[in-house]
C-alpha cells in the first residue's frame, strides 16, 4: 500500500470486507458511467447532517424569518447553507484523504487550542440543545397527536417525565441500531431518511397549499432568493414600507425595535444551518462507515442530496407560510380603536408591552405621570400599522402553522401531519445529538474505538434532553442559551479557520493537497465561508456584549472570548517550537 493511499480505519470497527466492496462498488460504477445510481445506494452520513440541522432550531429561525421579513429573507438560510456545505465538503476532503481523526490531526498539526475549543463547544452544544428538541416533542404530541385521539398532555409533569423517558429509550434504541453492522446499520439508515422525508413532505405540503389558493406571490418568492445586506440594518419586507409611512418619532422607534429584532433572528436562522456539532458529525460518520479516497465524490454528492436539498426546501417553505400567514397581519379585534374589543384579541397581552412603550415615547416625561388606563386608551388610538409592527415582534407559537393545511385536510388531518412532521424533526435531532456526544466522548477520552465512553457520551446528552422540564421551562433557560449560542457562534467560525487551515497544510494533505486552479477555487469559497461566519460571530457578541439589560451575560461572553483568543495564541507558539518531523513542511 503507498504512503498516499488511505486502509479502512479498523478502529471504527468496521468490517474491512464490507468497505473493500463499498470501494469496488464506486470504481466500477464510475467506470461505467453510472456513478449516481452509486452515490444514491451508498448515501448516509449527509442524511445524518440533514436530521439534526432540521431540528426545532431551524424550525423557529424559519419561522421568524417570514413573519418579520416575509419571503424576503429566503436568501439567508439558503446562503448559510452554502457557505456550511463548503466547509463541510473540506473537512470531509480532508479526513477521507488522510484517514487521520480531525481532533487527533488538528491537535498535532494546526493548534491543540483549536482542537479542545472545537470539541468543548461540539459537546455543549449536544447535551444543551437536546433538551428543546424532548421539548418539541413533547409539545407536537400534546398540541397537535395528542387532541386527535380526545387526549391532551398538559403541564403534568408526571405526563412529562413518562413522554420524555420513553423518547430517551427510543431515540437509543435507534443510535445503537448505528453501532451495529449489516441489516441494523441499514435500519438506521432507512429510518432517518423516513423521518427527513415525512418533515419535508409536510412542511412543502403547507406552500404548495398556499400556491394553490393563490396566496402566494411568486414575484416576492423569487426577489427574495436574492441576498440583500441592507436587512441587517433596516426593516424588511411589508414592515418597510409600513415604517415609511409614519411620523419621524415613530420610524425611529419601530426601526430600532424591528432591527434588532430581526439581526438577532438572522443569527439564529444562520446558526442552525451548520451549527458547531454539526462540523464534528460529518467526518467521524465517515469514518465509522470506513469511507476513504474513493469515496469523497459519494461525501460531496451527500451533502447536496442529504443535508442541503432537503434544508432548503424545508425552510424556504416554512418561511413562505409564515410570511403568508403572520407578516403584517393583524386581527380585526385587535385593529380596533374600541379598547374593549381590543382587548378581546388573543394577540392582546403579547402586543400590549409594545404599545405601551411607543405610548411612553409620545408622552415624553410625561408618561411617569400617566395612568395605565389612559395608556391602554391611547393604545388603541394608535394608527393600524403600529399595531401590525408590534405583533411582528411576538414569538409565535410553530404549530399555529398547522392551520394553513385545514382548508384542504380538515383540522384533524392538517394537525396530524403538521404534528407528525415536527415530532420528526426534534426525534431526528435527538437521535443525532446524542450519536454525535458518543464520538465526542470517544476523542475526549483518547479511545476512538471505546465502547464506554461511547455510551457515557450517548446518555450525557440523552439526560441532559430529558431535563428539558426542569431547565428549559424557567429563568435557567436563558443563561444556558445564551451561554451556549454564543460560545458555539464563537466557535463556528474558528472551526471554519481550521478547516481552511487543514485544507492549505501540505503537512496534513501531503500529494493530496489540491494545486493550481483547484485550490484556488477551493480558497475562494472557503474565505467566502470563513468571512460570513466572522459577521455572524462578531454581531452576535457586539449585540450580547452590548446588551444593557444583561450586562453580566455580556461580559462573561467577552471574557471568555479573551481567554480563548489568548490560549489560540499559546496553541500556535507551543506549535511552532516543536521540531518539525522528517518530510513535513
Amino acid at each position: 500500500m503507498s504512503e498516499t493511499e488511505v486502509a479502512p480505519p479498523a478502529e471504527f470497527g468496521n468490517p474491512v470486507d464490507k468497505v473493500h466492496t463499498d470501494r469496488e462498488f464506486l470504481k466500477q460504477a464510475a467506470a461505467e458511467g453510472r456513478l449516481l445510481s452509486a452515490f444514491v445506494r451508498l448515501s448516509g452520513p449527509g442524511w445524518l447532517q440533514s436530521a439534526i440541522t432540521l431540528g426545532g432550531g431551524s424550525l423557529a429561525g424559519a419561522l421568524f424569518l417570514g413573519v418579520l421579513g416575509g419571503t424576503s429573507m429566503i436568501w439567508l438560510q439558503l446562503m448559510a447553507i452554502t457557505m456550511g456545505v463548503i466547509m463541510l465538503s473540506a473537512i470531509s476532503y480532508v479526513t477521507l484523504s488522510t484517514g487521520r481523526r480531525p481532533f487527533e490531526a488538528i491537535n498535532t498539526e494546526i493548534n491543540p487550542a483549536l482542537g479542545w475549543g472545537w470539541l468543548i463547544a461540539t459537546m455543549m452544544a449536544n447535551m444543551i440543545w437536546c433538551m428543546p428538541q424532548f421539548s418539541l416533542c413533547y409539545d407536537a404530541l400534546d398540541k397537535n397527536l395528542m387532541p386527535l385521539a380526545g387526549q391532551t398532555l398538559g403541564e403534568d409533569m408526571g405526563a412529562k417525565r413518562t413522554v420524555s423517558l420513553i423518547l430517551l429509550f427510543a431515540a437509543g434504541f435507534v443510535v445503537l441500531l448505528n453501532t451495529r453492522r449489516g441489516a441494523a446499520a441499514k435500519l438506521f439508515d432507512i429510518t432517518l431518511k423516513a423521518l427527513v422525508g415525512m418533515v419535508v413532505i409536510c412542511f412543502f405540503g403547507v406552500a404548495i397549499l398556499l400556491g394553490v389558493k393563490g396566496e402566494l406571490d411568486f414575484a416576492a418568492i423569487f426577489s427574495g432568493l436574492m441576498p440583500n445586506l441592507n436587512q441587517w440594518g433596516q426593516p424588511t419586507g411589508d414592515l418597510a414600507a409600513m415604517v415609511a409611512s409614519l411620523s419621524e418619532q415613530g420610524q425611529s422607534f419601530w426601526t430600532n425595535r424591528l432591527v434588532t429584532e430581526q439581526r438577532a433572528v438572522m443569527i439564529a436562522a444562520a446558526a442552525t444551518a451548520v451549527g458547531i456539532n454539526m462540523t464534528f458529525l460529518l467526518p467521524y460518520s465517515m469514518l465509522s462507515r470506513g469511507w476513504d479516497k474513493p469515496f469523497r465524490g459519494l461525501a460531496r454528492f451527500d451533502l447536496a442530496t442529504g443535508m442541503a436539498i432537503p434544508y432548503i426546501l424545508v425552510t424556504s417553505c416554512v418561511v413562505i407560510a409564515a410570511a403568508s400567514t403572520f407578516h403584517g397581519k393583524i386581527d380585526d379585534q385587535l385593529a380596533s380603536s374600541d379598547l374593549s374589543v381590543m382587548e378581546q384579541s388573543p394577540m392582546f397581552d403579547a402586543v400590549k408591552g409594545s404599545l405601551i412603550a411607543r405610548v411612553d415615547q409620545q408622552l415624553g416625561d410625561a408618561a411617569a405621570e400617566t395612568s395605565e388606563a389612559d395608556k391602554l386608551a391611547m393604545i388603541a388610538q394608535l394608527d393600524v400599522t403600529e399595531k401590525k409592527l408590534a405583533s411582528t415582534l411576538v414569538k409565535r407559537d410553530a404549530f399555529q402553522l398547522a392551520d394553513t393545511l385545514a382548508p384542504l385536510l380538515g383540522v384533524s388531518l392538517s394537525k396530524l401531519v403538521f404534528g407528525l412532521g415536527v415530532f420528526g424533526m426534534g426525534f431526528s435531532t435527538i437521535i443525532i445529538l446524542m450519536l454525535i456526544n458518543g464520538y465526542a466522548f470517544r476523542e475526549m477520552f483518547n479511545q476512538p474505538d471505546g465502547t464506554f465512553p461511547f455510551v457515557l457520551g450517548v446518555v450525557s446528552a440523552g439526560l441532559f434532553g430529558f431535563s428539558w422540564m426542569y431547565f428549559w421551562a424557567g429563568g435557567a433557560k436563558f443563561w444556558l442559551a445564551i451561554f451556549t449560542s454564543s460560545f458555539g457562534m464563537m466557535l463556528l467560525p474558528i472551526a471554519y479557520i481550521t478547516f481552511f487551515l487543514m485544507m492549505n497544510s501540505r503537512r496534513i494533505l501531503g500529494d493530496e493537497k489540491p494545486t493550481g486552479g483547484r485550490m484556488l477555487l477551493w480558497n475562494v469559497l472557503m474565505i467566502f465561508s470563513v468571512l460570513g461566519a466572522l459577521a455572524a460571530a462578531a454581531t452576535a457578541i457586539y449585540d450580547k456584549v452590548t446588551d444593557k439589560a444583561n450586562p453580566v451575560a455580556g461580559q462573561a461572553i467577552l471574557g471568555l472570548l479573551v481567554v480563548y483568543l489568548i490560549a489560540i495564541a499559546i496553541g500556535f507558539f507551543v506549535r511552532k517550537s516543536k521540531p518539525t518531523s522528517p518530510g513535513m513542511e
